[in-house]
């Protein structure tokens, strides 16, 4: 059963605090065996008055191990450096589409 983790930065406040948690978050993902499916890119909303900003999509095996990435002591420093740096939503979402 895969997992997607949809995360959306709705403001830069410190972008170089941001700069510094990217490497830290990314390699955190990389170790819990996390992939990067979109990182940033230009979006186009279809349908709605959503205009989200920096959007990133992360795919996990499971949902389980997106949590544990979520709450492990790597990305959990993580956090705490882009902790005041951007507004961000996150949600994880099972891909198994049933």
């Amino acid at each position: 059963m895969v997992a997607y983790v949809i995360a959306e930065a709705r403001e830069i406040i410190d972008e170089d605090a941001y700069q510094r948690y990217r490497p830290l978050g990314g390699a955190a993902v990389q170790a819990h065996d996390g992939a990067y499916l979109a990182r940033g890119g230009a979006a186009l909303a279809l349908e709605g008055d959503w205009t989200p900003q920096k959007l990133t999509i992360l795919q996990f095996p499971s949902l389980e191990l997106a949590r544990r990435w979520y709450d492990s002591p790597q990305y959990t420093n993580a956090r705490s450096i882009r902790e005041g740096a951007a507004r961000m939503r996150f949600v994880a979402v099972d891909g198994s589409g049933s």
